[in-house]
């Protein structure tokens, strides 16, 4: 059984990316497929826009810590260790053509709540049209990766190893508390 824990800005950006994700998946695909007010699309859009624009240093901190951790993996993991590697790897992958195609597919400036802009990085709009449609077919891969992901995390909870609480920020039990000089 795995007993480490996960250092705290590990935690940290695993639970922020996972809100902005969510997030942006639900309501981007709830606006696209229900319903809204032009004025809940362009709300939701804007505010989704900006968060994954900000989100982008994140992630790539994010990918550089998890190539990081892979160098210091055991030389031979287990079959299970590789598909959990694989999984994670893909969803790495994914979110990374979700962030890319995100960004290619703008019509327009990027505008990052109002505080700023970046350039629309394409004027072509065949080009505009493909990035859009991997857009969306990357964040239906994605969101099921996610459940393959929560999936696998039920699976570890319900077999006792811990998964959660090493992805949390409770200290463990036989983990020793390190006190600050004075």
């Amino acid at each position: 059984m795995h007993s480490s824990h996960y250092c705290a800005r590990r935690v940290l950006l695993h639970w922020l990316s996972a809100v902005i994700i969510l997030w942006a998946l639900v309501s981007g695909f709830y606006v696209a497929y229900y319903p809204v007010s032009a004025a809940t699309e362009h709300w939701v859009g804007s505010l989704n826009v900006s968060l994954t624009t900000l989100f982008i240093p994140l992630f790539a901190w994010r990918l550089w810590l998890f190539v990081g951790a892979l160098q210091t993996r055991e030389p031979t993991p287990s079959v299970i260790h590789r598909l959990a590697l694989a999984v994670h790897a893909s969803i790495y992958l994914v979110i990374g053509v979700v962030l890319v195609t995100g960004v290619l597919m703008m019509k327009s400036a990027i505008s990052v709540f109002g505080l700023f802009q970046l350039p629309q990085p394409l004027d072509d709009p065949a080009l505009i049209d493909w990035a859009n449609a991997a857009h969306v077919v990357s964040c239906a891969v994605l969101s099921l990766l996610i459940v393959l992901h929560l999936c696998a995390v039920a699976w570890h909870e319900f077999s006792g190893r811990r998964v959660v609480r090493r992805m949390s920020f409770a200290r463990q039990p036989d983990a020793p508390v390190q006190r600050s000089p004075r």
